[in-house]
């Protein structure tokens, strides 16, 4: 993998500034300032209610913010989302589906288009770029010994990886994923975070992404925001993630220790899946 240059030479793909979301005439976030550029990995964290996904979709130009500025590639929400690789909230595919995770990543391809292509789009050379495109995506993330598979037979892992696939098949320049970690295991969120962060330095790709815990990607990130009910602190994960900001903004004692590695991890995070608000 070759070097990440310095980050001030990488154009920059995202910028919000003073940003205040609000809804039902509630805030929910306030003053949120971020400059993301190529080839970085952003998390939004915080719990349930304080408007992580919200702040994704004022990105993608799906909701108005209430105050402040949103630039992406150097203009509005929504005006360059061909750029844009997004993949939502979702819950497992039902064991019973039996569409291949092969024509799951396809369907990124022909993003405007409703269900799997038809044999006869498959001809040509735009057919061939596309089968072409479909098995580098399924290679990059490691999904080629089970591409071929129901998707409702695969893991919960392996059906995040395919789904990855399928938002980065039209070559965005920034990834945006709502909670991609949410429902795997400790295993497969440490592998499909290690993933993530390998798209994002190899192929320059900015990312962010929601999250409830920090700990699985925490080594993987170069900037944070964490929103709390109201308010966003944001920055490098060394100054954001600390026992006394994390404490005021849980309003609970939050411990951040090193493992034997030197690595940080967050102790005494609430369980934010047993909290319920309607603005995740």
């Amino acid at each position: 993998m070759s070097e990440q240059p310095p980050a001030d030479r990488l154009p920059e793909v995202l910028a919000l500034t003073g940003v205040t979301g609000a809804v039902g005439g509630r805030v929910i976030f306030s003053d949120v300032n971020l400059r993301v550029r190529a080839g970085e990995f952003v998390a939004v964290l915080g719990p349930n209610g304080v408007g992580k996904s919200t702040l994704l979709k004022a990105v993608l130009g799906l909701l108005p913010i209430s105050e402040g500025r949103i630039e992406v590639f150097g203009g509005p929400p929504g005006r360059h989302n061909s750029r844009i690789g997004y993949l939502p909230q979702r819950r497992a595919f039902d064991p019973a589906t039996r569409i291949r995770g092969i024509d799951i990543v396809r369907m990124g391809w022909d993003g405007d288009r409703w269900g799997v292509a038809l044999p006869g789009r498959l001809t040509g050379g735009a057919g061939r770029a596309a089968r072409d495109r479909v098995r580098e995506v399924i290679a990059l993330v490691g999904a080629e010994p089970y591409a071929h598979r129901p998707i409702g037979q695969c893991s919960g892992g392996e059906q995040q990886r395919l789904l990855i696939a399928q938002a980065l098949i039209r070559r965005p320049q920034l990834l945006v994923l709502d909670e991609p970690l949410d429902s795997l295991d400790v295993t497969n969120q440490a592998s499909v975070s290690a993933l993530i962060q390998e798209v994002c330095r190899s192929h320059q790709v900015a990312v962010l992404l929601v999250a409830h815990d920090v700990n699985p990607i925490l080594p993987y990130l170069d900037q944070v925001i964490y929103l709390s009910h109201g308010g966003a602190v944001m920055g490098p994960p060394e100054q954001v993630i600390t026992a006394d900001t994390l404490s005021m903004l849980y309003g609970t004692t939050i411990d951040v220790l090193r493992d034997r590695t030197g690595r940080l991890v967050v102790v005494g995070q609430p369980d934010s899946h047993a909290e319920h608000g309607p603005h995740r």
